[in-house]
């Protein structure tokens, strides 16, 4: 007889030369986490190597209770990550959109609903994984630190949503692949190119080209919403967001996969919801929305920024990350076309061209990194 268990097959001697029987529960395809039988004896001998079915599938329609010996598997649909990720791209467009709307709410509170919603999801997975809600001692720290900086870049994100035109901050938070591989450059050692420190001054000079500092444009500058100090205000703070999220992608290549994705995603919701609250009752903001519009946008913010995680997660997993950054350029495009179509604010030649410099910039670093795993991978299978 032949036990199987996680593809790797052993020889087992049956006391008294007698083959045991097979359990009433094993039979019927019920799963007991029990090996089972594979394959039966006789089978190979009556002719029947295609269907390679294990001992207690036999004589069932189907095999249910193990996975059946060269059964292919289902193939995904080509594209499919692809598609997630537009879809992803286009929830996080619509979530920004509805926050220029908001008119009677401040940005932190926002970020603590959001918070909220992100607790709400995270709290049943951490249950069922039973993964506690501290994660490993030696990990604390980063998770803490991980928190603060993505809870941070949350924030200041949505305050440059609300101070300067959508398609302007998207477009400056899609520099945070080039911050990412000079931060991973400074701690974590990791190699540092020409071609890195081209595409991060591509970064540098399409901000510039957003920001348009006066220093370097004069005094008078067109095409900007509200007035240049919040336009400033805003260009920092979306810096600032980027750094911060650049931030949290080396702490978490630091962490590894030693820490369960949800007890990562709980300490930002935790961290955030905390400091969001200790910042609202400083600053006497902390309110409900008067208007009825603000309360439902706000609901729809939460629902759309954890829909659009929910299938950005899904696309990583059955796509390459490399395609799935370049896709992910579509927020810029969606971030254009609301901005016109909703906002009626027509984007200047300025902003055309940084945008074009930040996505050439975050496109050619994720093409790189995606070559680089390419030639890891082909090298491993030599």
């Amino acid at each position: 007889m032949v036990l199987c268990q996680g593809g790797e097959a052993a020889a087992v001697p049956a006391a008294g030369g007698k083959e045991p029987e097979v359990p009433p529960s094993q039979e019927d395809g019920a799963g007991t986490g029990q090996p089972c039988l594979c394959p039966a004896p006789g089978m190979e001998a009556a002719g029947i190597e295609e269907s390679r079915v294990c001992g207690c599938c036999w004589g069932l329609s189907s095999p249910r209770c193990c996975k059946a010996l060269g059964t292919k598997k289902k193939a995904a649909c080509p594209g499919l990550g692809l598609v997630y990720t537009v879809l992803s791209a286009f929830l996080f467009s619509v979530a920004s959109l509805f926050l220029k709307k908001i008119e009677d709410v401040h940005s932190v509170e926002v970020s603590a609903f959001r918070c909220v919603f992100q607790m709400a999801f995270v709290l049943p997975g951490l249950i069922y994984y039973k993964t506690g809600f501290l994660g490993p001692k030696g990990k604390r720290i980063f998770l803490f630190f991980r928190g603060f900086l993505g809870s941070s870049a949350m924030i200041l994100l949505y305050y440059a949503f609300q101070v300067m035109p959508l398609a302007d901050a998207t477009v400056i938070t899609f520099s945070s692949p080039v911050f990412t591989s000079l931060l991973a450059w400074i701690f974590l050692k990791e190699k540092y190119s020409i071609w890195d420190l081209l595409f991060t001054l591509f970064a540098v000079t399409g901000v510039i080209l957003i920001a348009r500092p006066p220093f370097l444009f004069g005094s008078k500058v067109a095409g900007i919403e509200g007035s240049y100090t919040d336009h400033l205000k805003g260009t920092i703070a979306a810096i600032t967001s980027t750094v911060s999220s650049a931030s949290t992608f080396v702490i978490l290549r630091k962490v590894g996969k030693s820490v369960h994705y949800f007890v990562s995603v709980w300490y930002y919701a935790v961290i955030g919801l905390i400091g969001c609250v200790i910042a609202l009752f400083v600053m006497n903001e902390w309110r409900l929305p008067h208007c009825g519009k603000d309360r439902v946008l706000l609901i729809l913010i939460g629902l759309l920024g954890l829909g659009g995680q929910i299938f950005l997660t899904k696309a990583l997993q059955i796509e390459k990350a490399g395609p799935v950054a370049i896709m992910k350029t579509m927020d810029v495009v969606f971030a254009f076309i609301l901005q016109i179509l909703f906002l009626n604010h027509l984007p200047t030649w300025w902003t055309v061209g940084g945008a074009l410099c930040v996505v050439a910039s975050s496109s050619g670093t994720a093409i790189r990194k995606w070559r680089q795993t390419l030639k890891k991978a082909k090298q491993n299978e030599i």
